[in-house]
């Protein structure tokens, strides 16, 4: 079995620029709603579960009896207390994973395009344009298979061939790669890792 690998150079293109002058490349927000619904829901229960409880109070009812357990165990607790300890973790760690909801913008699968209306923004799915340049990679003559895997900034082409050299197949597939990224229209065009291989002998 012989392989062929080249990784060809990232072409950039400049784009023309779009809103706020960043030419289309920022990458799409997701609405997270998901996490956003789910603290909105915490939050509600929790004020509502307290709201009700000192308004019982002021009309001079007792206290529930979980807020006068919370009161009391926050009160005897020690700081070093392994329950203190885990649940300061705990929000800890929520805390710093809705920071993280919130500082980044998500949507990894979407590849911003080149805008061509300062007021549209596109977007092309990994998947999508993995497809696009697998069908293309199929085209090429010598490639019986071909698997594709698109990134941020690069896209892995792994291709068998059966009647051409793997370094003929490797050069032709190059040339039709680089038309087809291209042609994708992305703002931020991935470069491409090219490799070519025989068939095993069970014919994989």
């Amino acid at each position: 079995m012989s392989d062929s690998e080249s990784t060809a150079p990232e072409e950039d293109p400049p784009p023309p620029q779009g809103p706020g002058g960043f030419g289309g490349r920022r990458r799409f927000w997701s609405a997270r709603r998901v996490p956003a619904g789910l603290v909105a829901l915490l939050t509600l229960v929790v004020a509502g579960a307290f709201l009700y409880d000192v308004a019982a109070v002021r009309a001079h009812r007792s206290a529930l009896g979980w807020r006068r357990e919370l009161a009391r165990q926050l009160a005897e607790r020690p700081l070093d207390d392994i329950w203190v300890l885990t649940g300061a973790g705990v929000a800890t760690v929520l805390g710093l994973w809705l920071l993280l909801l919130a500082l980044t913008p998500g949507l990894r699968a979407l590849l911003p395009m080149r805008p061509t209306d300062p007021h549209v923004r596109a977007g092309l799915h990994r998947d999508a344009a993995a497809m696009v340049l697998r069908d293309r990679a199929l085209e090429v003559s010598g490639v019986r298979s071909a698997r594709v895997r698109v990134k941020r900034r690069r896209a892995d082409v792994r291709a068998v061939s059966h009647f051409r050299e793997p370094d003929d197949v490797r050069a032709d597939l190059a040339a039709v790669l680089d038309d087809a990224v291209r042609g994708l229209g992305l703002a931020r065009p991935p470069s491409l890792s090219l490799r070519v291989r025989r068939p095993g002998r069970k014919g994989r």
